[in-house]
């Protein structure tokens, strides 16, 4: 197959730092890929697609100017003339299963979302039979997609988008003495938690606890309202912004506890990460992390927006930092169970063979 992989930018995190990994399958199995992205955005996760080799066609129209990118995606797709599409969150799935309709080809679609605005959700449902089955990017999503499109199970997959490899470095256990370090990764966006986060620091009466620091490291729109939070309530002792990093597995080794205060989640890439660098997770009660975190062995959940709680699980957990690295052996021995490479690599495997015999819509 000469598979078009349609996803909606090039922004680092999310749905397209995967997409090596995702498409290293394809190749694997014999298969030709390239990306096609509608927009660039920060262009974070093209170094790793170029990286691994990907040929990487990106358009150049605004956001929201939908007909531009359909347009360019049929040309430039027409002009590279693939056999099959695999596409990626709404914008990427709606324009890819037009210009694949358009070109007679099949289309694979993934779900990543857990919370679909209504008008996405409105779109998607209206043109689901386009095509040839959905991929919910995990057991929870997989869900949400059966039940808020109306999929069924004969044109529903699930194929977990996270690929935990035996090898990656594993974090160093707390030593007395040592400064907890407490770390977390992602956008600073709204959606993630960050407020709620600083609000529960600010909450926590210190006198009591071992020395800790909190880093979080990401770059985005809340830059501004997190850095006034930490300057109302004097966290600038505790807490840091460094901003974006792309050397995620120094970062993580370098934590003894992460956290992910997510208002709500899809699969949670990052806390997974965090999982299979040999750190316990305090998340929250949403997405993927429902089925991963295990309360008291690989982690605690939360309830989202719930500052107070948090700071609850925070201070239970500082008090005991010598319990941490054994959760987080619990919690990396979780994710290569359930998420390993061989694991990975059949699913995908079975979903190419689905592709290869399905027909355009």
């Amino acid at each position: 197959m000469r598979i078009a992989y349609v996803i909606n930018s090039l922004e680092g995190g999310g749905a397209a730092f995967p997409v090596p990994s995702i498409t290293g399958v394809f190749r694997e199995a014999g298969h030709e890929v390239a990306i096609f992205a509608l927009a660039r955005r920060d262009g974070l996760a093209e170094p790793p697609m170029r990286a691994a080799g990907l040929d990487v066609f990106t358009c150049t129209a605004g956001l929201h100017d939908h007909l531009r990118a359909s347009l360019w995606l049929t040309r430039t797709l027409r002009a590279w003339r693939p056999t099959h599409l695999w596409t990626s969150l709404t914008r990427a799935t709606i324009l890819g299963q037009q210009a694949g309709r358009r070109l007679r080809v099949p289309v694979a679609s993934w779900q990543h979302s857990a919370r679909l605005k209504p008008g996405n959700r409105l779109l998607l449902r209206a043109f689901r039979n386009l095509s040839c089955f959905w991929v919910g990017d995990s057991r929870y999503v997989t869900e949400v997609t059966r039940t808020s499109l109306s999929i069924p199970a004969s044109r529903l997959a699930c194929w977990p988008i996270f690929c935990a490899k035996p090898s990656a470095p594993q974090a160093r256990p707390w030593t007395p003495g040592e400064t907890i370090r407490l770390g977390s990764l992602g956008r600073l966006h709204p959606v993630k938690g960050y407020a709620e986060l600083l609000h529960a620091i600010a909450r926590l009466k210190t006198a009591d606890l071992p020395r800790f620091e909190l880093i979080i490291a990401g770059e985005g729109q809340q830059r501004a309202e997190l850095e006034a939070i930490i300057a109302r309530h004097g966290l600038s002792d505790r807490v840091r912004l460094p901003g974006f990093t792309a050397r995620t597995n120094e970062f993580l080794t370098s934590l003894h506890l992460y956290l992910q205060p997510s208002r709500w989640e899809g699969f949670c890439i990052a806390a997974h990460e965090a999982m299979l660098a040999g750190l316990p997770v305090i998340g929250s009660q949403v997405g993927e992390m429902n089925y991963s975190i295990e309360d008291g062995l690989t982690g605690w959940h939360v309830p989202p927006e719930d500052p107070a709680a948090l700071a609850a699980a925070l201070h239970h957990a500082l008090q005991k930092p010598d319990a941490l690295a054994g959760m987080g052996t619990q919690a990396r021995e979780l994710v290569l169970s359930r998420y390993g490479e061989e694991i990975f690599r059949k699913t995908g495997f079975s979903l190419l063979e689905r592709l290869e015999r399905s027909s355009p819509a």
